[in-house]
């Protein structure tokens, strides 16, 4: 059984009389543990995807499961419960919190999942550790670097351990080495068993998945298993 699967999925948005077709009877499967790019050009509907397997939109037409089940009729608050507690999310924009500190802002899931302390400190310094940033846990996430902020982005996307990783865009903000250096995170997390779903434009960094599905006018133009990959830290993904 997939863990993700979706049938004749579309997405029109709606303006008055005027119709745009955000995604177009997409069907499309992921498996437990795939690292996936979805690639297109501005405007190809590749975020308007992520949004809706991320339960963050819902589709217009068409049917989304995940572990079999169909979610066409769960209620929003059903929703966010499977947002928190089987994914994780990491944005270009990284947001954060700018007046909490890393450790306040990693935190922020296990809040909201009922997690009382001491275990949520304790979960969430472990996920600190992982991304190694365990000497800025007290800083103002305000005073961190791009790379260091997506880290802490990183890091808050684990401390629910989430079945699957969607990632937009997440080297969008970085110069190259410090994507380099987010990529690899994101590889080790695939090699530890977390399926991991990734948003770019840019075809280097979809090299580092083991699969890229190309998005064009809301429809998948190609679905290919990458054959060179690029592995991070080997100075393979540095322009």
């Amino acid at each position: 059984m997939a863990l993700i699967e979706v049938k004749n999925l579309s997405k029109i948005y709606r303006d008055n009389d005027i119709e745009t077709i955000g995604l177009d009877n997409i069907n499309l499967k992921i498996d437990k543990g795939e690292f996936v790019a979805i690639t297109g050009p501005s405007g190809s509907g590749k975020s308007t995807l992520l949004q809706v397997l991320g339960c963050l939109d819902r589709p217009t037409s068409g049917s989304y499961l995940i572990n079999g089940k169909n979610l066409e009729k769960f209620s929003d608050n059903e929703l966010a419960h499977i947002r928190n507690n089987i994914m994780g999310f990491v944005f270009q924009a990284f947001n954060l919190l700018p007046r909490l500190s890393v450790l306040d802002n990693v935190k922020l899931p296990l809040i909201y999942s009922g997690i009382k302390e001491p275990k949520r400190t304790e979960v969430a310094q472990k996920m600190i550790d992982l991304v190694e940033l365990n000497h800025r846990t007290d800083y103002l996430t305000s005073r961190l670097s791009g790379g260091q902020k997506q880290r802490v982005a990183i890091a808050r996307a684990l401390v629910n351990n989430p079945k699957i990783i969607f990632a937009d865009e997440p080297t969008g903000n970085l110069d190259s080495k410090s994507g380099e250096i987010v990529l690899d995170f994101f590889q080790k997390l695939n090699k530890w068993g977390h399926t991991i779903v990734i948003v770019t434009h840019e075809t280097y960094i979809a090299q580092s998945a083991k699969r890229i599905i190309q998005i064009n006018d809301g429809k998948i133009s190609s679905d290919k298993i990458v054959q060179d990959r690029k592995i991070a830290g080997k100075g393979d993904l540095i322009k």
